[in-house]
């Protein structure tokens, strides 16, 4: 693809029928990429919606085994796009090459992983109990459950993954595998790498045999109102601001039949340090921080933005050494404008606020970011001041330093949701980390004990998710192959004959599919 049509993919076939032309943008210059694209009219919205809804019987009922087969084959489409794709992403952007060459690799991980989903089976969720004729007082019917794909659904691409959380990625990933045809609404920052993708799906869509609209995609400012107003839309997968998520989770309730919204938000991912490990490698552990911090110009969602220790000489020692680390952290570019301007408006609250001190960092000037490091009054935090919970997405982060363990505490209890918690700690300090356990748990999806955590790793526990505001739902995840359960619901069999029910709960069970009958897991047929 020497020049993106810009063109929208509906029931298989492409439209560009809108007079509103939209460009991509060189996120290091800012000037327009070759190409130009429509901005998709309110009958568009509607068709992609309803290719979506006319896919979805078809789709559903296909064989896990042949749903396993589509996605293995968009990845390895993926795996095949060449250097002028990776060219197109890195200048959309500015992120380097190595970094989107892992990426797309991760993107077609998280396909094959959910492949490996489908054809183990588990995601059917198969429970069956028997029918007893003879209980008494009452007999027990035959009763069988399994989970079903909730119907199309609407996915929001991501700005900061354009791949691993855009065009073909988890969200995507996981609805085609729970046999949900997705309408996806592309991020305006890297519009031409959503085609690129878009093109990918939709060529192994055809090697496969997929039911034409089991794959649509719309570009297009203020087309996601439409989108999730639609009636044929199921749920929805959105990564991205509290702002628009909230924003979501609002039309979709307001409508006729609400429907699920599953957006991950805002988490500012609070790091723990503990007196022992601070003693033990507190220079260390600045390095590792400020590494951490600044890690792809502070854009993962995982990224720390809120340190705190426990007073101590240690501690000082260490906010010195810290402070020192990010101070030499080079200027990056961001995203694109837009996210600089977010980033810029985020540091100026808090050079405003009057119990918030700048410790490290040069003024925010030019077209990059600047990392930078401030501290924060502890009482702003047991106080619960909103500018302390709020993310700030870019490369900075804010410590606080509590008096003592009942201050942590206090403190860790006051914080909202959080897709992250973090400990920073040594064998002598596990005593404490107990005690802190259990607010981590209530508060954050993944707890991590001396690690940090940005990097998600894709894989069957990952939970990318956490109370609100972190997520909408904390139910669920985004990352590994727990995301499928968002997109299924269970429906329940009562008396019906072996011909009429899905072969999960079917007696001869022909796929030897893991089923709980009668209380026990078995993979046998019935008798």
């Amino acid at each position: 693809m020497n020049q993106p049509l810009g063109h929208h993919y509906i029931g298989g076939a492409r439209s560009g029928a809108g007079d509103t032309l939209l460009h991509s943008l060189d996120a290091m210059t800012g000037e327009p990429l070759p190409g130009v694209f429509h901005q998709a009219t309110a009958a568009e919205v509607d068709a992609a919606a309803r290719a979506a809804e006319a896919a979805y019987p078809a789709f559903r009922a296909l064989s896990a085994e042949r749903r396993a087969e589509f996605l293995d084959a968009i990845a390895t489409e993926l795996d095949a796009l060449g250097e002028a794709f990776i060219a197109t992403v890195c200048r959309e952007t500015a992120l380097p090459p190595a970094r989107i060459q892992g990426e797309r690799a991760r993107t077609s991980g998280q396909l094959r992983l959910f492949a490996g989903v489908l054809r183990r089976g588990d995601f059917h969720g198969a429970r069956i109990d028997r029918a007893l004729p003879q209980r008494q007082p009452l007999p027990r019917p035959d009763l069988r459950q399994c989970q079903l794909g909730i119907g199309p659904v609407a996915v929001f691409g991501a700005s900061n993954f354009p791949l691993a959380f855009s065009t073909a990625g988890g969200d995507t990933a996981a609805a085609l595998a729970a046999g949900c045809p997705v309408v996806f609404k592309a991020h305006s920052g890297h519009m031409a790498t959503s085609e690129w993708v878009a093109d990918a799906i939709l060529r192994a869509a055809t090697q496969t045999g997929m039911p034409a609209g089991v794959f649509n995609l719309i570009f297009g400012s203020g087309v996601g109102e439409g989108l999730v107003r639609h009636p044929a839309i199921q749920a929805v997968g959105f990564t991205g601001s509290l702002k628009g998520g909230r924003a979501l989770c609002d039309l979709a309730a307001a409508r006729k039949q609400p429907i699920p919204v599953f957006a991950e938000m805002s988490s500012i991912n609070p790091v723990i340090l503990l007196p022992a490990a601070l003693a033990a490698r507190g220079e260390q552990l600045a390095g590792e921080l400020a590494a951490s911090v600044t890690l792809g110009c502070g854009q993962f969602c995982t990224n720390p933005g809120l340190v705190i220790g426990i007073r101590s000489a240690a501690f000082s020692t260490f906010v010195e050494r810290f402070a020192a680390r990010m101070a030499d952290q080079a200027a990056q570019t961001m995203l694109n404008a837009g996210t600089l301007a977010s980033y810029a408006h985020g540091l100026a609250r808090l050079h405003a606020h009057p119990g918030i001190r700048h410790l490290a960092g040069q003024s925010q000037q030019g077209n990059q970011a600047r990392p930078q490091l401030f501290q924060a009054d502890a009482r702003l935090l047991l106080e619960g001041d909103e500018l302390l919970q709020e993310e700030v997405f870019g490369p900075a982060t804010v410590l606080v330093e509590v008096a003592d363990l009942a201050q942590l505490q206090q403190a860790l209890a006051s914080l909202q949701g959080q897709l992250t918690a973090t400990l920073i700690a040594e064998p002598e300090d596990l005593a404490v980390a107990a005690q802190l356990v259990p607010l981590l748990e209530r508060n954050a999806g993944r707890l991590l004990l001396n690690g940090y955590p940005t990097g998600v790793e894709v894989c069957d526990a990952m939970v990318h998710g956490g109370p609100y505001p972190a997520t909408s739902d904390a139910r669920g995840t985004s990352v590994g192959s727990l995301a499928i359960a968002r997109f299924l619901r269970p429906v329940c069999y009562q008396n019906y004959p072996d011909a009429l029910l899905p072969d999960a709960l079917k007696n001869a069970n022909p796929l030897g599919i893991a089923r709980l009958v009668d209380g026990v897991t078995t993979r046998e047929a019935l008798g």
